[in-house]
């Protein structure tokens, strides 16, 4: 199973072939004259693991609808790349999601640079290997306990008091549909994401009375380049491997596709937005319809073949 996780140090190899930037405007002209506002207009929020992946087409979809971002990103190199090219809305804060004093001074940043916080969208993540429990390390299980669920409550930590000053915010954490079944996955991944699930459920029964809302994403299996990024291949083999890797996701799931970086973006915009006022507390599935079992397709072939 791939999911938001799997996206966390997706190289630029590919990039293109996982689809159009969605970032490029922040208003749409309508009628002569007229210009559609974005749904993030005048908002500010934080990213992390913003330099690629899932993370970059939110970064890219939430500047083209008019928000203010801050990157937070180990990487460096690929965020300040980012930010430059996207110009003055966005800004770099090299951040290690495992450190508070990092978490901590994202905010500040934001908040030092736009003056407010809206969306604080944890996006940051690790998996792991799949192998029985008893090869499974101690250190596997603080590496993705640390990243993954300490992770998203620094984010929740830290975002909440400027969030409950302002009486308004979303809090968006990246999750997985692992967290919702026991299949194909490594179990650990399963279990920390299913916490990160039930950790934005309490913390959105704290905060609606104060205006902020919490909820998460869980992805299903998303097409990124990480699946070729250590094979050591050039930009034009790796491009050709993902077609290879979009072809066998295509089957994965109801939906015959496979899922794309933009997908979660779409649908962290959409909790970011005013749109989603009354939604808290949510698990937001996107997945295909992967959750919903075993592909019916797949299941009536293989009766014809009995």
């Amino acid at each position: 199973m791939w999911s938001g996780a799997d996206a966390e140090k997706c190289e630029d190899a590919g990039r293109g072939f996982l689809g159009k930037d969605p970032g490029s405007e922040a208003g749409r002209a309508t009628t002569e004259g007229d210009i559609d506002m974005g749904k993030l207009e005048g908002k500010a929020a934080i990213i992390t693991g913003g330099s690629s992946g899932i993370g970059e087409a939110s970064v890219r979809l939430f500047v083209g609808e008019g928000c203010r971002v801050v990157i937070a990103d180990r990487d460096a190199a690929a965020g300040e790349r980012l930010a430059a090219e996207l110009g003055s809305a966005v800004l770099f804060q090299r951040t290690d999601v495992t450190s508070e004093d990092d978490v901590k001074a994202a905010v500040e940043r934001a908040v030092t640079a736009f003056g407010r916080l809206d969306c604080m969208f944890s996006n940051a993540g690790v998996s792991g290997d799949l192998r029985p429990i008893e090869e499974v390390t101690v250190e596997e299980y603080e590496r993705l306990t640390s990243v993954n669920l300490k992770g998203a409550f620094l984010g929740m930590k830290h975002a909440a008091p400027v969030m409950k000053r302002q009486r308004s915010g979303s809090i968006i954490t990246t999750s997985s549909i692992g967290s919702l079944m026991a299949e194909n996955a490594p179990h650990l991944y399963c279990a920390v994401k299913a916490a990160v699930n039930h950790l934005t459920r309490c913390v959105a029964n704290e905060l609606g009375g104060s205006g902020v809302r919490v909820n998460s994403v869980c992805p299903g299996a998303i097409l990124t380049p990480i699946f070729t990024r250590d094979q050591g291949l050039s930009e034009a083999e790796a491009i050709e491997a993902l077609k290879r890797v979009e072809e066998g996701l295509s089957g994965y799931q109801p939906i015959p596709r496979a899922g794309l970086p933009d997908d979660i973006a779409k649908a962290a915009l959409w909790l970011a937005s005013d749109d989603s006022s009354f939604v808290t507390g949510a698990n937001l599935v996107v997945d295909g319809g992967k959750t919903c079992g075993e592909n019916w397709a797949m299941m009536l072939a293989q009766q014809e073949a009995m």
